[in-house]
């Protein structure tokens, strides 16, 4: 086994970056997927999933996502409409959320290209995965330019979620949920076991 003095050391000065991108994607796992629905301005219905995702805000509650590259079509529509959905990819939905990922032009609604099902969200003017058990509906709160990258945030508006999977405590039950995450390489993450831990007083 090796000792904390043995670790190799990556400096991000001296690290092609896109080798850097690989370390960090590989060490910052599993990642939640934010399969962020948007429409265009001309009306074009887009679909991709992004693994840079969390919550930013609880009181108001703020969510958000990182299109790395600069602003890709998801994040220039909702910078550009103001409106957005996040939904959450079940393992049901893993390989349809993989197809939406391809580069597809702006001009292309990845709803039908992708054959995934669609509905209209309730409180924003776009579309929603119709068979994700969870979508986060959200209106622009902010985005910001990070080095090459566009930080979007939402502030949620709505937050739709499937009857089927809610526990006796009214909230979602992670093994009826059952999300995918994404790892290292071309590795998705499954939904494994849980241990619940009672916080120190």
């Amino acid at each position: 086994m090796s000792t904390p003095t043995d670790r190799i050391v990556h400096d991000p000065a001296t690290v092609d970056s896109g080798d850097f991108y690989k370390l960090l994607t590989a060490s910052i796992v599993p990642r939640p997927i934010a399969w962020v629905s948007s429409r265009s301005t001309e009306g074009v219905d887009n679909l991709s999933p992004y693994s840079f995702f969390s919550v930013s805000s609880t009181k108001p509650p703020v969510v958000q996502f990182t299109s790395v590259g600069g602003a890709k079509d998801s994040a220039r529509n909702a910078i550009d409409t103001g409106e957005f959905v996040i939904n959450i990819v079940s393992e049901s939905l893993m390989h349809k959320a993989n197809d939406s990922s391809a580069g597809f032009d702006s001009d292309i609604d990845e709803f039908v290209e992708a054959g995934i099902p669609s509905t209209p969200a309730t409180m924003v003017n776009c579309l929603r995965v119709a068979d994700s058990p969870i979508a986060i509906e959200c209106r622009l709160h902010r985005s910001i330019e990070v080095g090459n990258s566009v930080v979007v945030m939402g502030e949620v508006v709505a937050l739709t979620v499937d009857p089927s999977i809610v526990a006796d405590d009214g909230l979602p039950d992670y093994g009826k949920l059952s999300a995918v995450s994404r790892l290292g390489r071309i590795e998705w993450g499954l939904p494994g076991d849980t241990v619940d831990l009672d916080r120190p007083r």
